[in-house]
């Protein structure tokens, strides 16, 4: 299969039967040279650093809006599961109220991993996503974050330190990486990333076996025009906030 002909139907084709057994038992990663591992990491750090030198204005002026329309921090850190498992400090621009219940994601967080094509209908839309929609604990401007996507700049941060990278799979929450089966974890057999093809593929309206099955497929066939590409295509998802919730 090509790469430059990538469709989620190809990778579900490809690496999953009709009755969704498992072919990922061990997965082929992609080792990448010294050269590519040194070329991956300078431009982690030089784009990390532009963004981060250049929207400097931009994020204080959404960091001083989240504080005037809600109390709390404008900057929120959870712990998140890195590669190998390793857990590490996430960091997001806040977009939820402080000390929010998370009782009821937790719950469908281990629905949508455990039970295949879980997921829920959006009203007066008809489609199917699969994250929670109209979730009460979202501020009005956190709404705007998340569906653009602007929450996710500060880890920029996490990539300059090394615990992230640009384009790679998204590292979990502690209590969905509990539900993993063992085949899930291979997804971070990497480092996570920023984007990646799920963010570029329909971000909500992708399934988790979907997402794991792109994760897996990015892992087995990692190059550096992949990442340029996934990291062009990412731009325009944020501006038109397609597949955000």
């Amino acid at each position: 299969m090509k790469q430059n002909s990538l469709t989620l139907h190809d990778i579900r084709k490809s690496h999953f039967s009709e009755s969704h057994q498992r072919k990922f038992d061990n997965i082929d990663i992609k080792r990448m040279s010294l050269c590519q591992q040194i070329l991956k990491r300078v431009a982690d750090i030089l784009i990390s650093i532009f963004v981060l030198a250049a929207g400097l204005p931009f994020f204080l002026a959404i960091f001083i809006i989240i504080r005037l329309t809600s109390s709390g921090p404008g900057f929120f850190k959870q712990e998140r599961v890195g590669k190998d498992g390793k857990v590490f400090i996430f960091m997001k621009l806040r977009t939820m109220k402080v000390n929010s219940d998370d009782s009821q994601h937790k719950e469908f967080c281990k629905h949508f991993i455990q039970e295949d094509n879980f997921g829920l209908t959006v009203e007066n839309k008809g489609d199917k996503v699969y994250k929670m929609v109209n979730d009460q604990r979202i501020t009005g401007v956190g709404r705007f974050l998340r569906k653009s996507g602007l929450d996710e700049l500060p880890q920029f941060i996490n990539i300059l330190k090394g615990e992230m990278t640009l384009v790679g799979p998204r590292p979990p929450l502690k209590y969905e990486y509990k539900y993993y089966e063992d085949w899930h974890k291979q997804r971070l057999k990497v480092k996570p990333g920023l984007t990646g093809l799920w963010q570029v593929s329909g971000r909500s309206q992708v399934s988790f076996h979907e997402m794991v099955m792109l994760d897996l497929y990015y892992i087995e066939n990692w190059s550096l025009m992949m990442d340029f590409k996934i990291t062009l295509k990412t731009i325009p998802v944020m501006f038109t906030g397609s597949g955000g919730y």
